[in-house]
């Protein structure tokens, strides 16, 4: 049998840690809990759960993913995020790829099955979560992490599910802080000055990305909303670095 440790990074995550965590129970050997400065009953959850929480004041989403690695005790390891659920059918897929893995396979990517406002979005992706843990360097990058690995990947046939953007007070409320990191990355980029045209533009491309290239209009209301608001995320985002470079 081959152990994994189970790693999470939260904050004010309380209303989907618990699923999260009661999803990984039969997979995980170690559950570590990263909490960025949780006001609500996020730590409560996870430790009445059985997982160990560390205290950690967010600095970026590198640094809580680099210290869960540095505390995670077993040679594989597994981030999920706290919005994120294993499947029955995820759990035994991975154990037998754990079982089986060839000695140069040092990872696996991860399929994620998207929900938006509680709804199938008929839309997924693919990103790196499981590694062994001596073959993963590191984790670069303040809002959208990668990692670094030595060594070959391979994939998770069956996919978790994602459910992202819940209700609008909590999508408004990640995109005010998440805003805030992309508008200095983008300073830090020696972004061009924002114009009127390049408001547009961006807040289009957000729009035509969510309600036709990831087929939004499939899902009615819900996929309209959605799409404007990816829209209104790109608005903020970017008139944030439009009040920095004023500033500068």
């Amino acid at each position: 049998m081959v152990n994994i440790s189970v790693l999470i990074i939260a904050k004010n995550d309380g209303d989907v840690i618990g699923e999260c965590i009661k999803s990984i129970k039969d997979l995980a050997d170690e559950i570590i809990v990263v909490d960025g400065g949780s006001e609500d009953n996020t730590i409560e959850i996870s430790e009445k759960l059985g997982a160990k929480v560390v205290k950690n004041p967010f600095k970026d989403f590198s640094d809580q993913r680099n210290l869960a690695l540095s505390l995670a005790k077993n040679d594989w390891v597994f981030y999920i995020d706290s919005d994120e659920r294993a499947t029955p059918e995820f759990t035994k897929n991975l154990k037998l790829k754990l079982a089986n893995a060839a000695p140069d396979v040092v990872g696996f990517y991860v399929r994620r099955k998207t929900f938006y406002l509680g709804r199938d979005w008929g839309f997924s992706d693919k990103v790196g979560r499981i590694f062994r843990k001596e073959k993963l360097k590191g984790w670069h990058g303040v809002v959208h992490e990668t990692p670094e690995v030595e060594g070959r990947l391979e994939t998770i046939d069956e996919p978790i599910l994602h459910y992202t953007h819940r209700n609008l007070e909590q999508m408004v409320s990640k995109t005010n802080e998440w805003s805030e990191f992309e508008a200095d990355l983008r300073v830090k980029a020696h972004h061009p000055k924002m114009n009127v045209f390049r408001f547009f533009r961006v807040m289009t491309t957000g729009f035509f990305r969510s309600y036709i290239l990831e087929k939004g209009y499939r899902n009615g209301t819900a996929g309209l909303i959605e799409s404007i608001y990816q829209a209104f995320s790109m608005f903020i985002t970017y008139s944030k670095l439009w009040e920095k470079q004023q500033k500068n």
